[in-house]
């Protein structure tokens, strides 16, 4: 089940202002930036870079996801490991909202999203 219009209305602002305070400087952003998506019932934060051969293809490289359970009430977590699959964050694998799910991301006690 998908997020309703006023959920993803507020998953993206929310996000918006999440990317915007982590994205690098002005100047470096054509070589590597960062961005966000809600799509069904999930919100992706992922990096953004020229493919290192062709520079005008760009390259996405999800670092965290957060997935809205319905029926819970609750998001549940994920960082993309070097495996190129999503996995559950092990440290906090569920929260209660999507600012939780942020505040978490920016914390990354254990380097799984921003290294």
């Amino acid at each position: 089940m998908t997020l309703s219009q006023f959920e993803k209305k507020r998953c993206e602002k929310l996000a918006a202002e999440f990317v915007e305070k982590r994205r690098p400087p002005a100047h470096l952003r054509a070589k590597v930036d960062l961005a966000f998506r809600v799509a069904g019932q999930s919100v992706e934060i992922y990096e953004v870079r020229p493919h290192w051969r062709e520079q005008a293809k760009m390259l996405e490289h999800p670092i965290a996801k957060a997935t809205y359970n319905k029926s819970k009430k609750s998001w549940k977590l994920y960082w993309y490991r070097a495996d190129l699959k999503w996995h559950g964050y092990q440290p906090h694998l569920e929260a209660a909202s999507i600012e939780e799910f942020f505040d978490v991301v920016q914390e990354d006690s254990h380097g799984c999203f921003f290294g």
